[in-house]
Order: structure tokens, then C-alpha cells, then sequence
């Protein structure tokens, strides 16, 4: 894929943009607020894993199903959606186990690789950490909101 996007978006600033109650939810609404399909991308993981947890979410934060497939439909909407082909999902899983990358943390490798096949210039996230163990080349490009 030759797409470049100025942003990609992991799935804790998609949630984060949408629950007030979570730190950082100003600066992730607002980057939000500015991402359109020219200039942002999201992969196709974190839409299910947004309506997931917003659909669970405790303490009456939890969101009708409907309401939460209609957030996701507003997220497809304003932003390129990015899924991975069978084979670059093996080739990603190889080479987390190479780099004795272990459990969730495979999630994030994905939504890395999803990143890269759209060559973003910024990487926005609310977990660096473990998107800079598994991308330690694009540390630079990897910030929060």
C-alpha cells in the first residue's frame, strides 16, 4: 500500500476521545475533532475493540449496543480504515515471536503494522510503551495526544 497519513490512531485515543471521564480525553477529542479520511487512519481491530469496551464499560459509563455501533460508524466515517491481509498478519506474529514479544502486547504489534502500511508520520497512543517495544524504529513517530 503507498497511502501516507499524517495520523494513525491506536484504540485508547479512540476511547479516550469518547469517555470524558478518562485522563487526556481533552487532548484526545481534539486531535479527534481534526482527523478526516485525508489525513487520518485507524486499523479495522480497534473499531471492534472500541465497541467492545464501550459496550462494557462499568459504573454507568456502559453504552446502549446501538449507540456504540453508531460511534464506530462515525469513526469509519471520518478516518481511512486500515485491515491486514492473512499474510501480513503471520509475517507480524513471526516476527513478535523473534523479538519474544508475549501476550496482549501482540494487539499492539498489530496495530503497529497496521500503521506502517500507511506509512503514518505520527503514531498517536495512549500505551507508548509497549508500541515503542514492538516498533523501537519508529520511536520518534510514536506520541500521545
Amino acid at each position: 500500500m503507498n497511502e501516507r497519513v499524517d495520523w494513525f490512531f491506536d484504540t485508547s485515543v479512540l476511547l479516550t476521545a469518547h469517555d470524558g471521564t478518562r485522563p487526556g480525553h481533552a487532548e484526545s477529542l481534539r486531535l479527534m475533532r481534526r482527523a478526516n479520511r485525508g489525513n487520518c487512519a485507524c486499523a479495522a481491530h480497534s473499531l471492534a475493540e472500541f465497541y467492545s469496551v464501550l459496550s462494557r464499560l462499568p459504573g454507568g459509563r456502559r453504552q446502549r449496543p446501538d449507540f456504540a455501533g453508531a460511534l464506530v460508524e462515525d469513526i469509519a466515517s471520518r478516518m481511512r480504515i486500515v485491515a491486514l491481509s492473512a499474510e501480513e498478519y503471520a509475517e507480524t506474529i513471526r516476527t513478535s515471536a523473534r523479538l519474544r514479544i508475549a501476550g496482549g502486547t501482540i494487539y499492539d504489534a498489530l496495530l503497529v503494522a497496521c500503521a506502517r502500511k500507511v506509512n503514518a508520520e505520527r503514531i498517536y497512543t495512549w500505551n507508548q510503551r509497549h508500541f515503542k517495544l514492538v516498533a523501537p524504529d519508529l520511536a520518534d513517530r510514536i506520541v500521545t495526544p
